[in-house]
């Protein structure tokens, strides 16, 4: 069910501008599509201000300022489908935190199929939305000028998105992303401060503890991540999984060492090994080997590089947790300056 959208690069072609969506009892108007992935389109949308006779007054803790928000529609088509867009909405529906992108509104409506006498349904969700992109949309901009992130920048981005993962993750309910990349991080520049990083699309999220107890478990779940983990940031033990192990939320913390990796160098760390000779993703996931491509001037420093390889064990045993992988991060910010010079390079349009 994932989805995702640019904010640099919202180039698609406008269906349906001006087209009026209700959303409840909420009205809003079609500014432009944003993107598209699977059963799924994100669209820019703006609020009208005429009221449903029946509304009740705003409850929402989000009202956005100039009434543009993100609608996401996805089209349902089957049980299955069904039962992970009402997953993702209340999984997106539980968070409250500054570096998760919450949900703002949402309905599933029945609608008629194709097919005579048939019938299907659509879900809406309604996000803030944030136009300065992602953060791959920030980091492939920078890539084609030959710039990297100064290292105080790559530390307040990634304590952003540790801090977002760490609500997630010691919850009532702990649950995984299963999918944090940088195109699922926003990032909001913001003057003379460090840029705000919301983590985005719940679509692949679950609950944490996973008991694997059967090699159909474990095959069940490998097929599973095949479909809902992105390849290259995706844990060992979802490529291969054992058939008695207890899975929980460190295999997002592999994702947070790819993600690091990728901020710092423009690209996941395994797919930079394999490099343009192609080959296997799981085996270089699995052999943990880790090559270091040439960085800025200066580099970055060990501690970064010691950092990311503490997060990319392949065994999951001794993969740090999510709060191990937050108090480094602090230790770390601290450790380095904290002037603006780095901030800066992220006002640049």
């Amino acid at each position: 069910m994932g989805c995702t959208w640019s904010g640099l690069n919202a180039l698609y072609e406008v269906v349906s501008s001006g087209q009026d969506v209700w959303v409840n009892d909420r009205r809003f108007k079609i500014v432009r599509q944003l993107g598209e992935g699977g059963f799924a389109f994100v669209y820019l949308v703006r609020e009208q201000t005429s009221e449903h006779p029946n509304r009740a007054p705003k409850k929402e803790s989000f009202v956005s300022a100039d009434g543009l928000y993100a609608l996401k529609k996805v089209l349902v088509q089957s049980d299955e489908q069904l039962e992970l867009v009402k997953r993702e909405i209340q999984i997106s529906s539980s968070f409250n935190h500054p570096n998760l992108l919450p949900l703002v509104e949402h309905s599933i409506i029945a609608v008629k199929g194709a097919q005579e006498g048939s019938w299907n349904q659509e879900a809406y969700l309604v996000f803030p939305v944030h136009l300065d992109g992602t953060l791959l949309d920030n980091l492939t901009a920078m890539q084609t000028k030959g710039e990297f992130f100064p290292t105080i920048t790559v530390l307040y981005i990634f304590k952003q998105i540790c801090a977002g993962l760490k609500h997630m993750h010691t919850g009532d309910t702990p649950y995984s992303h299963n999918d944090l990349k940088p195109g699922n991080v926003l990032l909001v520049k913001r003057k003379d401060q460090p840029p705000q990083a919301i983590i985005m699309d719940f679509g692949s999220a679950t609950p944490s503890k996973k008991q694997i107890r059967s090699r159909s478990q474990a095959l069940a779940l490998q097929e599973w991540a095949a479909t809902h983990c992105s390849a290259p940031y995706r844990a060992p033990e979802l490529w291969d999984c054992p058939s008695n192990v207890d899975i929980d939320g460190r295999t997002d913390v592999w994702s947070l060492g790819c993600t690091l990796f990728a901020t710092m160098y423009g690209v996941s760390p395994f797919e930079y090994s394999l490099g343009d000779s192609g080959g296997s993703l799981q085996l270089a996931a699995m052999s943990g080997q880790i090559k270091w491509p040439a960085g800025p001037n200066p580099p970055y420093p060990d501690a970064l590089h010691q950092f990311v390889t503490w997060m990319l064990q392949p065994q999951l045993a001794l993969r740090p947790s999510v709060e191990d992988v937050c108090f480094h991060v602090d230790k770390l910010v601290a450790k380095f300056p904290t002037g603006l010079n780095g901030l800066r390079s992220l006002q640049k349009p």
